[in-house]
């Protein structure tokens, strides 16, 4: 059983055949169906030749950006027609964006996902009137910067970038931010700052290109290396009143954010784990050894048969938390679940899809390797495993352990 083929991918096909075992796709409407195969179409054509080739220069794509904003994705048009794309949807489309590469699904996410609930949660009733349309359609593309070069687990008691009120009602924000993707071709940097008056986290839209903001490329990684993340220094800019968002006003407003963007992160993290089982699995299938196909050995298929465990359990982790959230129910806990079962069964099966394909799966034509290095960073950010245990440790037991 192989994965469709995009043209097999038609009214009543399956698109993930293979790696979706128990039919989870079948919550999806044609509708949606018929948007992902217009995604994967893409991808396949456009997307895929590319990612070996960029991943190794640690370059982004730029060419990819317009073609996949002028998708229509984030709230297409065909399945808006009695309000927003519904959750599951959104899932699925991060899902397919990762199973192809993490870099493309964080980047298609940092709009989508983090800088769209920045807003969401953020901005006030007129704010969102006049920002959201733009998100949606890009016309405002903005990121989410709230780790900083000292902070980054601790964060809530951790950060240090200060925003200071002015006497004609602007601000003036000092600090540092890092590995925030795709700074670089933003329009905007939603920065979170600490304000000196009263000590709470405030947060604010701030000019790319204004005075005192410096940028620089992160150099170096063996992670998510198409994904251009930035070193941000803010060094006395100013931002106007009318640029805050209006309702962020201390940390709990941040987790709120953080709690709903979780959940995008485990889709990320099925996804690529899905890439890694599917390249494998394509692999053992055409490579012979000993005069038999791989795909025949028994231990190879009991590897198959785990990495097959990992992702259907991931799926139905993030489809459930999905259904969940859309009945408005949020929880720390419960994307924090997510975020860290997904990712232990993304980073088991990455090893093991290596392993099968063997020498080869250190290279970047056998399409294992990209999964296997880029699953570290994925597997890292939004929440640590251990802030993610502790998180759901502390809803367990009643008690907190970040503080001894």
């Amino acid at each position: 059983m192989g994965t469709l083929t995009t043209a097999e991918a038609g009214p009543g096909a399956r698109l993930y055949e293979a790696a979706d075992w128990y039919d989870a796709e079948s919550l999806l409407t044609p509708e949606e169906r018929q948007v992902l195969s217009r995604l994967r179409s893409f991808l396949d054509a456009e997307a895929r030749p590319l990612l070996a080739e960029y991943w190794e220069r640690g370059e982004f794509p730029e060419q990819l950006a317009r073609p996949l904003i002028d998708l229509d994705l984030m709230e297409p048009a065909e399945l808006t027609k009695d309000g927003p794309a519904r959750g599951i949807y959104q899932g699925f489309r991060i899902f397919e964006l990762a199973r192809t590469d993490a870099s493309l699904a964080t980047w298609y996410t940092a709009q989508a996902g983090l800088f769209r609930t920045a807003i969401r949660v953020g901005a006030s009733a007129e704010q969102q009137a006049e920002w959201m349309p733009k998100v949606i359609d890009f016309s405002l593309k903005g990121v989410f910067s709230l780790t900083e070069p000292e902070s980054g687990s601790d964060i809530a008691g951790g950060l240090s970038t200060t925003a200071r009120r002015q006497p004609d009602g602007s601000w003036i924000l000092d600090g540092a931010k890092r590995w925030i993707g795709g700074a670089a071709t933003a329009d905007v940097l939603a920065v979170f700052a600490r304000d000196t008056a009263d000590g709470q986290v405030k947060a604010f839209l701030v000019d790319r290109t204004a005075d005192g903001v410096t940028l620089e490329k992160i150099h170096g990684k063996t992670a998510l290396r198409m994904m251009q993340n930035a070193h941000i220094t803010l060094t006395g800019v100013r931002v106007p009143e009318a640029m805050r968002l209006h309702n962020v006003s201390s940390f709990r407003d941040v987790a709120a954010m953080l709690r709903a963007m979780r959940s995008d992160v485990a889709w990320i993290a099925t996804g690529i784990a899905t890439g890694a089982f599917e390249a494998a699995l394509a692999y053992v299938n055409e490579r012979r050894q000993f005069g038999r196909p791989l795909g025949s050995f028994q231990l190879v298929q009991e590897k198959l048969a785990r990495m097959l465990g990992n992702v259907t359990a991931s799926l139905s982790l993030v489809v459930r938390l999905t259904e969940q959230q859309a009945k408005g129910i949020y929880r720390d806990q419960d994307s924090a679940l997510a975020k860290m079962q997904t990712s232990l069964f993304m980073r088991d099966t990455v090893a093991l899809a290596r392993e099968v394909v063997g020498g080869n799966g250190i290279t970047l034509a056998a399409g294992v390797a990209r999964f296997h290095a880029d699953a570290e960073a994925v597997y890292s950010y939004e929440g640590t495993h251990e802030i993610n245990a502790l998180i759901i440790g502390r809803a367990l037991t009643g008690e907190s352990a970040f503080t001894r």
